[in-house]
């Protein structure tokens, strides 16, 4: 088949600096580009969440992809767009807007707590469809379209029935990444069944009263992939790890690929960031410091010399270790630490931890909103991140610190390991514990803590973590050989 450039439509649920819950929105904030740079033309949907400033990232409205009509079972909704550029790119992002939908918060969640599965079901349907019939409108043919986690996973099954006579989807490939397996989109069916034809009700995988989307997702899909090597060896053999899809999973590991995360590191690279206080590198880290104080002032506590600086960035799940967080609070207050706490999602534990810093107002700063510039600077600022999730595919955010001389401390879950070299000897640029409990996440930190108080040898972890070498490149032309073989596909 000739290297024509084949054309690639990314379809998720969030895309960084304009929304991020997760390390997909650092993916997709570099991943497309880095396939354009492969030779493939690549383009981006997403939701026109409530959240999202048109002005700051200069969204702008797209007359002819107005009133684009989405025919569910009962009712036909108006769908309208709004288009701008992935930031340091070209890459088109549209914004897929509907304002019953989408004007509040209107986040994506499958978790019951506090949210409404029944307006969540809805809006994914009404997003799901509403990226083919725009497609349409649009004019732009795929030749794949690349489903991220569960948001975007109905549309694989969405091709093979109701568009499977539609001219212009013939032949379209799907590929859909797994991110998170332990969000799967559980939702409740008898929305699924009010809004959609029989033909999709009927195909999706639901267990007693309620529907599957990332199951339904792998069940229909030409091309599986994770994002690492390890990861996807895990989630299809170890059955603790598959939250359910071990069965499913096992049926199509002939077609399920791990493929490591990269990043961008002209986006991610500390001797250029304009987000910073101020910039460095290997060879000049005093602007290191700098950002460790302007960090602790936007944090609000006091800059103590000499005294690591150990930072969470994670959404505020068990997943994600806010479980393990919590259980480990005083144990980390006890150690000589500045904590800076930054992420958000469950009110239980977000209040947990607000009460906490209330209650240690010198030492530990909770920040719940999110801002591009206090992500860059966090990771700038920082000496250590702390990565206490129960389980990660890959993540990037460590990878991001590294590149900043700021060092990880992680737990063993997972794909994450492939992109740190622990800590052995004299060499190693990043530490990781092995037992999922607080005393040994604390032993650990301690442990990276005794390091960073010798100044020579924690400069030479630092200068490690520093020289590993994150580009997608690798990693991009993987994806590039899996999807011209699914093309060649008949």
């Amino acid at each position: 088949m000739s290297r024509r450039n084949f054309k690639v439509l990314y379809v998720s649920g969030e895309v960084s600096p304009f929304v991020r819950i997760s390390a997909l929105a650092d993916f997709m904030a570099s991943f497309p580009q880095a396939l354009e740079e492969e030779g493939f033309e690549a383009r981006i949907m997403m939701p026109k969440y409530g959240t999202i400033n048109d002005r700051k990232f200069r969204l702008h409205d797209v007359l002819r992809l107005s009133d684009i009509e989405v025919h569910l079972k009962e009712k036909t909704d108006l769908l309208n767009v709004k288009v701008t550029a992935l930031p340091s790119s070209k890459i088109q992002t549209y914004f897929l807007y509907n304002e019953k939908y989408f004007k509040r918060n209107g986040l994506f969640t499958d978790i019951a707590a506090e949210n409404d599965l029944k307006a969540t079901a809805e809006k994914v349907i009404f997003f799901n469809v509403g990226v083919l019939e725009t497609l349409q409108r649009l004019g732009w043919k795929p030749d794949i379209i690349h489903c991220h986690d569960w948001q975007a996973s109905l549309i694989p099954l969405l091709l093979k029935t109701v568009y499977a006579d539609h001219e212009f989807f013939r032949e379209i490939k799907t590929v859909l990444t797994i991110h998170n397996i332990y969000r799967q989109g559980i939702l409740p069916f008898k929305v699924f069944q009010k809004q959609l034809p029989e033909e999709v009700s009927s195909a999706l995988h639901r267990k007693n009263d309620e529907v599957n989307m990332l199951y339904t997702g792998v069940e229909n899909v030409d091309l599986l992939t994770t994002t690492s090597k390890r990861y996807a060896e895990e989630i299809v053999h170890d059955g603790v790890q598959t939250y359910g899809l071990g069965r499913v999973l096992e049926e199509h590991q002939d077609n399920f690929h791990g493929i490591v995360n990269g990043i961008d590191t002209r986006q991610w690279n500390p001797s250029t960031d304009k987000l910073i206080k101020k910039r460095f590198g290997l060879e000049n880290m005093e602007g290191k410091l700098d950002n460790k104080k302007t960090l602790l002032e936007e944090a609000g506590l006091p800059y103590r010399e000499g005294v690591p600086v150990v930072g969470v960035i994670a959404n505020f799940d068990e997943f994600q270790g806010a479980e393990l967080l919590q259980a480990s609070l005083e144990q980390l207050v006890a150690l000589d630490i500045q904590l800076v706490i930054y992420g958000s999602g469950d009110k239980k534990y977000e209040k947990v931890f607000q009460d906490f810093a209330a209650e240690h107002p010198e030492q530990v700063s909770v920040q719940t909103e999110y801002s591009d510039t206090f992500f860059h600077l966090a990771i700038a600022g920082l000496d250590i991140l702390l990565m206490p999730g129960m389980i990660e595919a890959c993540g990037m955010i460590q990878m991001f610190a590294m590149n900043y001389g700021t060092i990880p401390v992680v737990y063993a879950g997972g794909g994450i390991v492939e992109t740190i070299d622990e800590l052995s000897g004299s060499n190693g640029s990043g530490f990781i514990f092995h037992e999922y409990t607080a005393d040994a996440l604390t032993l650990k930190l301690q442990e990276a803590i005794e390091c960073y108080q010798n100044g020579e040898f924690w400069q030479q972890i630092v200068s490690e973590a520093m020289n590993r070498d994150f580009a997608w490149k690798n990693s991009a032309e993987e994806y590039g050989e899996l999807y011209r073989k699914l093309l060649e596909k008949p």
